[in-house]
């Protein structure tokens, strides 16, 4: 029974000695992939292809919003001098413009939403593609990129990163 614990012991002590040289001859690096999609020229290109392919909806959802103002504005201020079915049928009008308009925006931000998701999930692919061929030519062992807390200037190669997308 001792002699298993001395021979455990000693396979724990080899174990972890060879753990330590392994580690020594490791080589990590680090990036900031929050700092590498900002400073990236192809997310700033996908933000405006979105916004052209999403801006006459954009500008329809505007011109429908000021409508509504205008006939709230006309409600409140003529609409004590209205006849009543004129005031009750500008009033349901309001209401349904108001909730058509409401629908109207969600939908919209659920689909811009949604095409956000996809081009973005693209361009993580690619970054992430660049970030393996950038530790391989560095001759990286190991890249980590959420969860560390700190992280040694010299083994960040977020810049590298940012300067291969570039």
């Amino acid at each position: 029974m001792r002699q298993k614990k001395i021979l455990a012991t000693a396979l724990l002590a080899f174990l972890l000695l060879g753990m330590n040289t392994a580690f020594a001859t490791t080589k990590v690096a680090y990036v900031e992939t929050g700092r590498v999609l900002q400073k990236s020229p192809q997310v700033k290109a996908v933000k405006d292809k979105i916004k052209k392919e999403f801006a006459r909806r954009d500008d329809q959802l505007v011109a429908e919003q000021k409508q509504l103002t205008k006939l709230q504005e006309k409600l409140l201020k003529d609409g004590s001098g209205m006849k009543e079915a004129e005031r009750s049928r500008l009033e349901r009008d309001v209401l349904s413009r108001r909730r058509k308009l409401k629908s109207s925006q969600a939908e919209f931000q659920e689909d811009l939403t949604l095409r956000q998701n996809e081009e973005l999930g693209k361009l993580r692919k690619q970054i992430a593609e660049i970030i393996i061929d950038v530790a391989k030519k560095n001759g990286y062992d190991i890249v980590l990129e959420s969860g560390v807390i700190w992280a040694d200037k010299k083994i960040n190669i977020t810049d590298k990163v940012i300067k291969a997308l570039k």
